[in-house]
């Protein structure tokens, strides 16, 4: 790898989405990030605690919502209101992280950026930090896109994969792979073969990359949202900004960084650009309840619970109920939450459909639980 240019970092912090998984705690105004699913710490909080003190406050911003910003700023204090940044509507990821890139082009000819999901655990914070500092290095050459890839702990077939080359080089001590391709969600037997090669990542969505590399890109692939992103850096610091933001946000393109710029990077044609850094730190996106459980459990049959508890003949259940007893008899591997206008109770193995749970409130208007 070339001598890296010194550009000042910055960590981008997506936190909009909803956490329909994490129902009934998990709401519109209080998602899953804005919680305090693992530890006594909300996830957003944790995400920013973890970065210190590689990217101080005044390096840090987030991309939300309107409806959870004030919560966003009320968590975070110590970060300035002005780098907490509302989309009006959601746009998915590649409008995201755009918005993030033109308020950062505005204020400094370039900068590196650090994206990162605002709900995701991490084990091994300081080893973490170590990985980050390599995958800047790499993403400080103009035109490279770098992605942290976990190597697979089994053939998960809810995650992408990010495919490696067998070259290696290195970065800060760590190995760095040229990506060969990004791949959606697998059938189960893909997911095997992947894993069984050695040569498969998930893709936790982490990446990093130059503010001018990612406009690039963006012009590249996605002229349309480039160009009205562009306009809207021009409205930055001036009384037309939210007029302007109101107006050209809902037009951006949905689609995710992923589709939009990762996958066209690596298709067929394009000139190696493209990075992977390996990145074993105890990661896990928490993405349901008995995710929850797995971090929170020495063994799959122990019960965990938020609050005073006593089970007889019961193993592997996990119980949200902090205010009240909780009693369980002779019940296995269920996923009771409990809020004061809600109950959930499932199967650990039905984790995944809670979700669904949402999608009914929404299709019958009960509007009061979301």
């Amino acid at each position: 790898m070339s001598k890296p240019e010194k550009l000042p970092a910055h960590a981008i912090i997506i936190a909009g989405g909803r956490g329909t998984r994490f129902w009934p705690r998990s709401r519109t105004r209080t998602p899953k990030q804005l919680l305090n699913i693992v530890g006594a710490k909300t996830m957003l909080v944790q995400t920013v605690e973890r970065l210190r003190p590689a990217f101080p406050a005044s390096r840090v911003w987030v991309v939300t919502n309107t409806e959870q910003a004030a919560a966003v700023r009320k968590q975070l204090p110590g970060i300035a209101a002005s780098r907490v940044l509302a989309e009006p509507v959601g746009r998915n990821t590649a409008a995201a992280i755009g918005l993030a890139a033109v308020h950062l082009a505005q204020q400094s000819n370039d900068a590196l950026m650090t994206v990162l999901p605002a709900d995701h655990y991490i084990a091994q914070p300081e080893h973490y930090r170590k990985i980050v500092a390599a995958a800047l290095q790499v993403a400080s050459t103009p035109g490279q896109l770098v992605v942290l890839g976990i190597p697979p702990a089994h053939p998960e077939t809810g995650f992408g994969y990010i495919e490696r080359a067998r070259e290696a080089e290195a970065s800060g001590g760590f190995p760095v792979f040229a990506v060969e391709r990004f791949t959606e969600k697998p059938a189960l037997a893909v997911a095997q073969e992947y894993v069984a090669s050695g040569r498969y990542y998930w893709n936790a969505g982490m990446f990093f990359w130059r503010v001018s590399t990612f406009i690039e890109r963006l012009k590249k692939y996605l002229p349309a949202t480039h160009g009205a992103l562009m306009r809207l850096g021009d409205a930055i610091g001036t009384r037309r900004y939210a007029a302007t933001l109101k107006r050209i946000y809902p037009k951006l393109e949905n689609i995710s960084v992923d589709y939009a710029i990762m996958e066209r990077a690596t298709q067929p044609g394009e000139p190696p650009s493209v990075f992977v850094l390996p990145a074993e730190v105890g990661w896990s996106d928490i993405g349901s309840w008995a995710a929850v459980h797995e971090l929170q459990a020495k063994t799959p049959s122990e019960n965990v619970s938020a609050g005073p508890h006593f089970v007889l003949d019961a193993t592997g259940n996990m119980f949200w109920s902090p205010r009240k007893f909780v009693a369980a008899i002779g019940v296995k591997d269920l996923i009771v939450v409990e809020t004061p206008d809600a109950l959930l109770i499932c199967p650990r193995d039905r984790a995944q459909d809670v979700g669904k749970i949402v999608k009914w409130i929404e299709q019958n208007k009960k509007n009061w639980l979301l």
